[in-house]
């Protein structure tokens, strides 16, 4: 079962840099931290390339399919996680857009993107709960041998989630770790 793995993996990176997410904004809106829209650019990157453009795809197109044929009571979990899916999506977007505003006018955009920042945080962490405690305990029951087979070699295919098929997510995920001050990076305070 290298595909529980593979994702368990995906979702540590994508947590790790969740989390570093919430603790800048948080200190920005405490006053404990002046915005460091380098940083702030590149987690809202990695957040929008990532998930969306090469891990949800890997569940999309294979886990979900496979799963659904296998088990009656996946279908409704499924349907779900493809909403949550899309609607990830359009958050990422929504949230790059008032990142680009909170940036070209200081901080009267902050309360904005704070508010979506937040939204956002609270409805991945739905999410990869959900994921974690519902869908992949039902994979390990309703998947057979040939099944994992089958989904290994589509999910080894997948990549390293601090890196990059070909690297090229590595310096993205340097850079939030040498940017993000302790606990939760490298960088000093902002």
């Amino acid at each position: 079962m290298k595909t529980i793995d593979i994702i368990h993996d995906e979702h540590r990176a994508l947590a790790s840099v969740l989390q570093a997410l919430r603790f800048i904004v948080d200190g920005i809106r405490e006053g404990r931290m002046r915005p460091d829209f380098r940083l702030l650019s590149a987690m809202v990157d990695y957040i929008t390339q990532v998930p969306e453009k090469v891990h949800h795809p890997k569940e999309d197109d294979y886990l979900f399919p496979k799963l659904r044929s296998r088990s009656q009571e996946a279908a409704e979990l499924i349907d779900t996680l493809e909403e949550q899916h899309k609607d990830g999506y359009r958050m990422t977007n929504a949230l790059l857009q008032a990142l680009i505003h909170y940036q070209s006018v200081g901080a009267p955009g902050f309360a904005g993107f704070d508010e979506l920042v937040q939204e956002y945080l609270d409805f991945n962490w739905k999410h990869l709960n959900l994921e974690e405690r519902e869908l992949l305990p039902l994979a390990r029951r309703a998947l057979g041998e040939d099944d994992w087979r089958e989904l290994d070699a589509e999910f080894s295919a997948n990549f390293d989630p601090y890196k990059g098929a070909a690297g090229e997510y590595a310096e993205l995920f340097r850079k939030i770790v040498n940017l993000t001050p302790a606990p939760y990076g490298l960088g000093s305070a902002v």
